[in-house]
């Protein structure tokens, strides 16, 4: 699972009524590897500056590349929270998954790995949108 919109049952609903949707994506990514991804957010709080220590670290752990100040790690971010809020999407994501599934336009795809699943995105989007063409 991986948060999106909408993420409840109540935001499906009132989504419905603006507009009717004919493809929803949906990334199975393993708790375990949203879970690690998100507590390696580290963050320069004056700036907002943000880092990931695997996928773009400070050039010295824990400071500021720019100021050399302390990077802070939001309450938000840390492991255990991190594990609570993908519990509750989960759970309210549940239902929002069936019913997409239930009206067949709902399109998953696993994985954990960005450059491995975004080919697969890219066949089924290119399929339904008309390409744009240039003059």
């Amino acid at each position: 699972f991986c948060t999106g919109f909408p993420r409840t049952l109540g935001q499906a609903e009132a989504l419905d009524e603006i507009c009717e949707l004919d493809l929803v994506i949906s990334l199975n990514i393993p708790f375990e590897t949203l879970k690690d991804r998100l507590s390696a957010r580290w963050v320069h709080p004056a700036s907002g500056r943000v880092y990931n220590m695997d996928f773009n670290p400070p050039q010295v752990q824990g400071v500021d590349d720019l100021t050399g100040e302390p990077l802070v790690q939001s309450e938000d971010d840390k492991p255990e929270a991190v594990a609570a809020r993908l519990r509750k999407y989960k759970d309210a994501a549940k239902p929002v998954i069936e019913l997409y599934k239930s009206r067949g336009i709902l399109h998953s795809f696993s994985g954990t790995e960005t450059n491995k699943i975004w080919p697969y995105v890219y066949t089924l989007l290119s399929s339904r949108i008309p390409p744009v063409l240039s003059d």
